[in-house]
């Protein structure tokens, strides 16, 4: 193993189909037209020195140490600048060049650190490499005068002297050491899209500035790391290699945080973890990172991790220490027991969104094959269940559409419920580039997301709906392009039921769907649907993204089904820059959802129902399988209020702080006679569990992760589990403790099984994985190399089919004493119930949950910004502090949920989608008034939590 080094050729790629021949060296080189002679002469493999150009911006042309000379051209162009000719002869190495690189180098090197032995970058630094490279053996000009290293000159203070910032909490800035190469700039402007950094100052004044001559921490960084990666010196350096050291080797894996699947170099020095670096050929990321993958994975070693199972008679017993011998013989003990005295369906499971496809899949495995029964649920119960629903019903697939790449061509962009800047950063930012490019923007959201209005983008059109209205809003951009006579009919005819189509046409068309009805209903301006329906419509490849904040409602289908609608009546699905995307919480909740999670359906989205399904895993598994479905989280939990659900596995979730009506979900818990818990925290869901069951994070682990592109991604090991099993071990070593003859010896033997059982997975294997990097299913005999963009000639149904999404308002209502309306979400430096993130320095950022709040409906209550406010709902009140912000509209308030103490889900009411149960989360009636404290429930729920964590000492334990 060593360092995977990675081809910087100095300039992006052209996209260019025509092609130029051109000489380097005496070298001939094709390559597209457009392309960099930097880039060419790479290509041929000779590598002109640089220190301004990086592969991952545009050339800058400001260094001039990649000055060439061409045959019939005076001077000596910057070849990172120069774009190829055909028949042209360029030459890197002349004695001219030469001394100009040596020059330049001499008063770089002149005004630079030459603490080279003990600088961080020792070894990492493409200054110091491109000295050499260059031949500089002496620097004439000496280190006296005026410069911005040292700080005292001639022992008076040198005023262009600044010390370093060490503000952020991951990296360090060190102005003595900058070149003014404007890489960082250049990554913050044109990869992240952020705008934090700027050039201040001219000439020798000029230096890097995060915002207005602020600290890092005080600036709009995002730290995404774009800047660190590109500095070529030690001016931006990541904190971890000042502590450890450069790494020595690394394996490229896939970060676990959010949906969008960003590949990474884990850099390592031993079995230490230095730095995560992105890879510049994963698929999804295309080298870029957010501040959670990049750098948060400390909490893989915080303190508070578990590393021993523990068990205990009691939920209020303190937890005591066994070996895994005892905790997985107690747990399948108590299992076989509740069974036996209560029935095979008073036990199930919950399968983990975080972890692998393969772990989801012996979880499910072990609930259909041990349990004998179909109770087995996931997180996508309580997230994106409706698009599988949705698209199932429409297209025939339970899945997202394009790649992510298929941005890149699309006109207009239409986001509904999501806040990709915040929960997808790193797709947001390619996203936020094709806007810069021109693309033009709708947004259908309660709040102003970011996006709404950034640097260089502004939204064309933002329609700050009512929270509850979705169906009705969306159904009104249908009546627009339908009454308008907007829709592609050719299209329609050739893919989709005509006559479905005219029955749902006349629906949309019935003036209580207008916009002037709509607009009403919604506090949205009818003049803005209108015009939103006409440019999607009208306005090229449109392609809609979508979040939580379409399915987390009571008619969450019914929003998929209109969007869907909406794509197929503008023709907008089957190519690339168009499509309907759902845009993935976790890391793995399409995988989770591959792999049969869901009580109905066997992995791929068979149902249960179906004796040919059945047959594939009854001959494989040797057992016979019901053919009933399983309990869903919410009957699960209502079961056992009852009294006939009486056992739960859980691997990865924390579904007491991430499941509504956390009253009903504790009173759940509690009503169950063994809780086995699987995961790396005591979490709140453990308050209430009888074993616990170390987990592995996805450094210690080989398997896959399934993103929201359908893309499958290799997870691989870097380090050894620290609590001694991966998490599929541990399933399997559960499994044999139930009676099962599993013997798996490697996850890829479970992929191949996948593979063997799951048409959209037939090619799958770590061998075809390893060749092609990635894949996106289906990807079998008829799609070898995956599915990049689904419906290409056909819908997998046949024909598209258009279904009436008729608005139903939901149960839950404001009045007079509940007049607000609360809706909920995720901030950047935040992940879902915070396990993981919270455990970091994100903390810095993000410290508690803030109730957005308008300032009109503060004012009303006098209440000012930072006030401690105590939010009410039908169902219960927690107390956070407000953030006054206009973000939001009147009358709608908004938190996220990423902090136990708060628990905002104490609010949330058992409302849900009317096909899947995915609970509304974002709909509920509340109050919101000033409060001097917590409320008694957060300090009865602070008690019980503190009891229940109590683990005992070994002396007590004798």
């Amino acid at each position: 193993m060593g360092l995977i080094q990675e081809i910087d050729y100095g300039t992006p790629a052209s996209t260019s189909e025509k092609q130029v021949t051109l000489t380097v060296d005496g070298f001939t080189v094709t390559v597209p037209e457009g392309t960099s002679i930097m880039r060419a002469s790479m290509e041929a493999g000779i590598a002109i020195p640089k220190l301004c150009a990086t592969d991952m911006v545009d050339a800058f042309g400001s260094c001039r140490l990649c000055l060439v000379e061409i045959d019939g051209r005076n001077g000596t162009p910057s070849s990172c600048t120069t774009p190829v000719a055909p028949g042209m002869v360029v030459h890197t190495q002349t004695g001219r060049l030469k001394d100009i690189r040596r020059g330049v180098m001499e008063l770089y090197i002149s005004d630079h650190p030459l603490d080279c032995l003990t600088c961080a970058a020792n070894g990492d630094c493409e200054l110091q490499t491109q000295a050499g490279v260059v031949g500089l053996r002496d620097v004439r000009y000496g280190y006296e005068g005026d410069n911005h290293v040292f700080k005292k000159n001639d022992g008076a203070e040198n005023f262009k002297w600044m010390a370093k910032d060490e503000s952020n909490p991951y990296f360090t800035y060190d102005p003595s050491k900058c070149i003014v190469c404007s890489r960082c700039v250049r990554a913050c402007e044109e990869v992240q899209g952020t705008f934090a950094l700027t050039i201040e100052g001219r000439g020798f004044e000029s230096r890097v500035s995060p915002g207005m001559h602020q600290l890092f921490i005080d600036s709009e960084c995002v730290s995404c790391g774009a800047c660190v990666q590109a500095c070529p010196t030690a001016t931006l350096s990541e904190k971890s290699v000042i502590k450890i050291g450069q790494p020595e080797h690394s394996v490229v894996t896939t970060c676990a945080y959010c949906g969008v699947g960003c590949s990474f170099k884990a850099e390592m020095r031993g079995d230490e973890l230095v730095r995560m670096v992105p890879y510049k050929d994963g698929k999804a990321n295309r080298g870029h990172s957010c501040v959670k993958g990049r750098f948060a994975y400390g909490y893989s070693t915080h303190k508070e991790r578990i590393l021993n199972p523990m068990i205990r008679e009691k939920v209020t017993d303190p937890w005591r220490e066994v070996s895994w011998e005892e905790a997985l013989t107690h747990t399948a003990s108590e299992f076989r027991r509740i069974q036996y005295q209560y029935g095979r369906t008073s036990i199930g499971g919950i399968t983990s969104s975080r972890c692998t496809n393969e772990e989801t899949y012996l979880v499910q495995k072990l609930i259909r094959q041990g349990f004998r029964n179909n109770n087995v649920d996931t997180c996508a119960r309580v997230c994106h269940s409706p698009t599988g629903y949705g698209l199932g019903q429409t297209f025939g697939t339970s899945a997202g559409t394009q790649d992510f790449d298929s941005i890149e061509q699309t006109d207009v962009v239409m986001i509904i419920g999501a806040n990709p800047t915040d929960a997808h950063p790193v797709f947001a930012s390619r996203m936020k580039k094709r806007l810069r490019k021109g693309a033009k923007l709708i947004v259908l959201d309660p709040r102003r997301t970011d996006i709404v209005r950034s640097a260089h983008i502004e939204a064309q059109h933002h329609l700050p709906l009512k929270p509850g209205t979705n169906v009705a809003v969306v159904t009104a951009l249908a009546h627009v392009i339908v009454t308008e006579g907007l829709f592609d009919e050719a299209f329609i005819r050739e893919r989709c039921d005509w006559d479905e189509f005219q029955d749902w046409a006349s629906f949309v068309a019935l003036p209580e769907n207008s916009p002037e009805v709509v607009g009403q209903l919604a506090n949205v301006d009818p003049e803005e649907i209108r015009s939103a329906a006409r440019l999607f419509a009208t306005g090229g490849n449109g392609a809609i993204y979508y979040g939580l904040g379409v399915t987390e409602h009571s008619q969450g289908s019914t929003t998929v089904i209109a969007i869907a609608n909406l794509a197929m009546a503008t023709g907008n699905i089957g190519r690339p820059g168009v499509g309907v995307n759902p845009l993935r919480g976790q890391n793995n909740v399409q995988g989770s959802c591959d792999m049969g999670s869901f009580p109905h359906e066997l992995p791929g989205y068979r149902h249960v129902s179906g004796d040919a399904v059945r047959d594939i895993y009854e001959s494989l598994w040797g057992v016979k399988l019901d053919d009933e479905p399983g309990l869903r989280i919410p009957n699960m939990l209502d079961a056992a209020v009852d009294g006939s659900f009486k056992g739960l596995y859980v691997q990865g979730e924390d579904i007491l702080q991430s499941d509504p009506d956390t009253k009903h979900v504790a009173a759940g818990l509690a009503a169950m006679e063994c809780v086995v818990v699987h995961d790396l925290f005591l979490n709140e869901t453990a308050n209430y569990a009888h074993v616990f069951l170390p987990g592995s994070t996805f450094l210690e682990k080989d398997g896959t992760f399934t993103n929201a592109e359908r893309r499958i991604n290799r997870v691989r090991k870097v380090m050894a589990p620290k609590a001694g099993l991966a998490d599929w071990e541990v399933t399997q070593k559960l499994a044999q403790a139930m009676g099962l003859a599993w013997n798996y010896q490697h996850p890829s033997e479970i992929m191949d099984e996948i593979a063997k059982t799951t048409p959209s997975f037939a090619k799958v294997s770590y061998d075809y994985l390893e060749r092609m990097g990635s894949v996106q299913w289906p990807c079998n005999e008829q799609a070898p190399e995956g599915t990049p963009i689904m419906h290409i000639s056909g819908f997998v149904r046949g024909k598209g089919k258009f279904i009436r999404t008729e608005y139903v308002a939901t149960d839950e209502r404001t009045g007079p004493r509940f007049p607000l309306l609360l809706t909920t979400g995720r901030i950047l430096s935040q992940y879902n119930v915070g396990a993981q993130t919270r455990r970091t320095d994100n903390v810095v950022w993000h410290s508690e949950d803030r109730l957005e709040i308008h300032p009109h409906d503060a004012e009303n209550r006098g209440l000012r910004d930072g006030d401690w406010v105590r939010l009410t709902s039908r169902s219960g009140e927690t107390t956070l502090r407000a953030l006054v912000t206009d973000k939001v509209s009147p009358g709608v308030v908004y938190t996220t949920f990423h902090h136990p103490d708060t628990q905002a889900n104490v609010i949330t009411t058992d409302f849900s989608d009317w096909a899947t149960n995915c609970p509304e989360y974002k709909v509920t009636a509340v109050q919101v008034g000033a409060s001097n404290g917590p409320s008694e429930w957060q300090l009865d729920y602070d008690e019980q939590a503190r009891n229940s964590r109590r683990i005992a000492t070994l002396e007590a334990a004798e």
